[in-house]
C-alpha cells in the first residue's frame, strides 16, 4: 500500500555535497529525514509540513535543506559541506493526519570519507 523509496545515497568526499530523493505513494502532513549514525540511536534530520514549514536539527542547519515537490509527492534533502560525522542510513519518514499514518523508507547509505 503506502511505500517511501530513498535515492540519492553514496560515498562522497568531505566538503561535498549529495541530493536524496524520497517518491512517496500518497501525500502526507509532514514528511522528513531522519539518520542512524554508526553506533548511535536514530535522530530527527530535517522535517517539512504541508504548509512548507521547516525544522532542522542543529548539527546540520545551513548546511541541508529539506524541500519538496507536492505534485510528486516527493520530498528531497539537499547536503551540502558534508562532513564525516554525516556518515549515517538516512531514513524517509512520512506522517500523516491520522496517528496512524506513519511510514518508513529502507533507508539510503550516506558515507563522507576521503
Amino acid at each position: 500500500q503506502v511505500q517511501l523509496v530513498e535515492s540519492g545515497g553514496g560515498l562522497v568526499q568531505p566538503g561535498g555535497s549529495l541530493r536524496l530523493s524520497c517518491a512517496a505513494s500518497s501525500s502526507f502532513a509532514v514528511m522528513g529525514w531522519y539518520r542512524r549514525a554508526p553506533g548511535e540511536e536514530r535522530k530527527l534530520v530535517a522535517t517539512i509540513t504541508s504548509g512548507g514549514n521547516t525544522n532542522y536539527a542543529d548539527s546540520v542547519k545551513g548546511r541541508f535543506t529539506i524541500s519538496r515537490d507536492s505534485a510528486k509527492n516527493t520530498v528531497y534533502l539537499q547536503m551540502n559541506s558534508l562532513k564525516p560525522e554525516d556518515t549515517a542510513v538516512y531514513y524517509c519518514n512520512g506522517r500523516g493526519f491520522l496517528a496512524v499514518q506513519n511510514y518508513w523508507g529502507q533507508g539510503t547509505q550516506v558515507t563522507v570519507s576521503s
